[in-house]
C-alpha cells in the first residue's frame, strides 16, 4: 500500500514535467518544419547575385542565373538553365521551366504576378523589335496572375517610356506565340500555337484564336470573339463575332463560344437579330451599312440587351479616328 501511494505521488510530480517537456519537443519539431519550409534551395551550379531578393521556399536549379536587381517571390521554382535578369519581379508561386529567359538588362521593369507558369525556352520581358525604340529608354511589361505561357513564346516590353505591354489574368498562351510591344491583353483568353500579335494590338476578354493566326498592329479584338485558324486579321474584330480567312472576314457570331460562356438563349437570340439587321440586310433593303447601324441604334427593345449594346459600341468605336474599321463582311442578302 505504501509503495502504491509513493508511485502515485511520483506520477503527480513528474506528469507536469513530462507534459512541459513534450510541449517543448513538439514546438521544436514545428519550428524545424517551418524553417525547412521557409528555406530556399539554391543549387551549387546556379549563379545568384548577392543583391538579388529571394523569397522563402524558393527552388533554384542548376545553371540558373539571377541578376542583382531581380526579386523572386515565395515558393517560386526556377528549373534548370532558366534566367531572371534586369529589374524583374516574379510573384509568389511562379514556375519557370528549363531555358526560359525573364527580363533583360534594360532600363525599365518586368513585373510578373503570382502563380504563372513560364514554359521551356520562352523569352519574356526583353527589348522590343520596334525600330522606333531608342536604346536607353525605359520600357515596361506587366503580367497578371495565373497565366500559362508555353514553350518558345516571346513577349516583349513596350517601345516607349510612356507605354507598357500588359497581359491580364488567367490566359493560356500556347507554344510559339508572339506578343509584341505595347499590346494590351485582357483576361481568360486562349491563344493557340503560333498566334502572332503585332505591336499595339488590344485583345479584350474571353477571346479564342485557332492556330497560326496573324493580327496586324493596332487592331482591336473584341470580347468573346473567335479567330479561325490561319486567319490574317488586318482590321478590328467586333465583340461576339467570328472571323476567318486571308484577309479575315466576318463569318457570323461565335455561337459556340457564347454557349460555353453561359450566355442565355434570349441573349443569343437578341445578338443574332442585331447581327442580321446590320450585316445581312434583306434583298429589298437599299440602305448602307452606316444607315443600318444607325437604325439598330434606334431599336430600343434590342438595345435593352447589354450584349447587343456592347456589340454596337464595339462596331462604332472601330470607326473612330485612328482606328482601322472592322473586318470586311460578305454581302449576304436574305429575302
Amino acid at each position: 500500500m505504501a509503495a502504491a501511494a509513493a508511485s502515485r505521488a511520483a506520477r503527480r510530480v513528474l506528469s507536469p514535467r513530462l507534459l512541459t517537456a513534450s510541449r517543448h519537443l513538439h514546438a521544436s519539431a514545428s519550428e524545424g518544419s517551418a524553417r525547412e519550409a521557409s528555406t530556399s534551395f539554391i543549387h551549387p551550379a546556379a549563379i545568384v547575385h548577392p543583391d538579388a531578393a529571394i523569397g522563402q521556399g524558393v527552388s533554384i536549379g542548376p545553371f540558373c542565373t539571377v541578376g542583382a536587381s531581380a526579386r523572386i517571390g515565395d515558393a517560386c521554382q526556377l528549373h534548370t538553365g532558366s534566367h531572371v535578369m534586369g529589374h524583374t519581379e516574379l510573384g509568389e508561386g511562379c514556375v519557370v521551366l528549363n531555358g526560359a529567359i525573364l527580363g533583360a538588362d534594360l532600363p525599365g521593369r518586368t513585373v510578373i504576378g503570382e502563380n504563372n507558369v513560364i514554359g521551356n525556352y520562352a523569352v519574356v520581358g526583353v527589348e522590343c523589335q520596334d525600330l522606333k525604340y531608342k536604346s536607353g529608354e525605359e520600357c515596361f511589361l506587366h503580367i497578371g496572375n495565373n497565366n500559362e505561357i508555353r514553350e518558345y513564346c516571346s513577349i516583349h516590353r513596350s517601345s516607349k517610356t510612356c507605354d507598357c505591354t500588359v497581359i491580364g489574368d488567367s490566359n493560356l498562351i500556347m507554344g510559339s506565340c508572339h506578343i509584341a510591344h505595347d499590346c494590351k491583353i485582357g483576361n481568360n483568353n486562349i491563344f493557340a500555337n503560333s498566334t502572332l500579335f503585332g505591336g499595339h494590338v488590344v485583345v479584350e476578354d474571353y477571346t479564342h484564336t485557332a492556330g497560326a493566326v496573324v493580327v496586324h498592329q493596332f487592331c482591336h479584338i473584341g470580347s468573346f470573339s473567335f479567330l479561325g485558324g490561319g486567319s490574317v486579321v488586318a482590321q478590328d474584330v467586333p465583340r461576339y463575332t467570328m472571323v476567318a480567312g486571308d484577309r479575315a472576314e466576318l463569318r457570323g457570331l461565335n455561337l459556340e463560344g457564347l454557349r460555353r460562356n453561359g450566355f442565355s438563349d434570349q441573349e443569343v437570340r437578341s445578338l443574332r437579330k442585331a447581327y442580321r439587321k446590320v450585316f445581312m440586310a434583306a434583298s429589298s433593303c437599299q440602305s448602307s451599312f452606316e444607315d443600318r447601324l444607325a437604325e439598330l441604334g434606334q431599336e430600343i427593345e434590342l438595345l435593352e440587351s447589354p450584349s447587343v449594346s456592347c456589340m454596337v459600341e464595339s462596331i462604332r468605336t472601330s470607326f473612330e479616328q485612328g482606328r482601322r474599321g472592322i473586318c470586311k463582311f460578305r454581302s449576304w442578302n436574305i429575302s
